[in-house]
């Protein structure tokens, strides 16, 4: 599980977290909601171990305090965070790729995920490259999966995907959740929770969580918007 406790960051004299308490249990998926700014990515980065950042605070899997290690530590020890938009890795395969994340597995395993994510014909090719934006989130779906991380952090995984996309992505993550991984998903939108088994949703604004509830949430913010969380 995933424990965060008074969760602070800056960037020089820009306070952008506040002090943000959140547990994520294995196997459930909770989304992080807010307007643009909030904090909800840099909690994501944050997580991750963006050195840009000066944060305080705990970061918890399980029993081990990842809070003080670097980014590829934070890796090892169980964190997979996926992007907004994506990045090329021309010169790298996917099959490369997931190779390296996950070399214990064998390449009939690789092949049989590679079919369910529907990524079998980018293994040969370069990572992200020249695939559309509902192909290379699949892609990173499919490399989530070969991970098998104890943290997932989806940040805006929906960004610039139409409705069909964004209904292939949804059921993926539905179909593929892990009873060993904590899952956290960023979104502006609502549009995506409705597809998707969420067990909480957290209202970030200005740093702070706001409020945090079950998926009836996800309807007062389409009714009502941001603004009634704002002062």
């Amino acid at each position: 599980m995933l424990s965060v406790q008074n969760l602070k960051v800056s960037i020089g004299e820009v306070q952008i977290l506040k002090g943000i308490d959140m547990e994520v249990p294995s196997g459930e998926l909770h989304a992080i909601m807010g307007p643009n700014g909030s904090g909800k990515s840099t909690f994501c980065h944050a997580v991750m171990g963006n050195p840009d950042y000066e944060q305080s605070g705990s970061i918890q899997i399980g029993d081990t305090d990842v809070s003080k290690l670097p980014q590829f530590e934070r890796s090892s020890a169980g964190i997979f965070q996926s992007f907004q938009y994506p990045v090329g890795l021309p010169g790298v395969t996917l099959k490369e790729y997931v190779n390296e994340i996950n070399p214990q597995l064998s390449d009939d395993e690789i092949q049989e995920l590679s079919s369910k994510f529907n990524v079998e014909q980018f293994l040969t090719r370069d990572v992200n490259v020249d695939l559309s934006g509902g192909e290379k989130k699949r892609s990173e779906l499919f490399q989530l999966a070969i991970k098998k991380p104890k943290v997932a952090l989806l940040d805006e995984i929906d960004s610039g995907l139409d409705i069909d996309a964004i209904k292939s992505v949804s059921e993926l993550i539905n179909e593929n959740r892990n009873k060993d991984t904590s899952y956290i998903l960023v979104t502006h939108y609502s549009r995506i929770l409705k597809y998707l088994n969420v067990d909480q949703v957290h209202i970030v604004v200005q740093g702070n969580v706001i409020k945090s509830g079950g998926e009836e949430l996800i309807e007062e913010v389409d009714s009502n918007g941001y603004t009634q969380y704002q002062e």
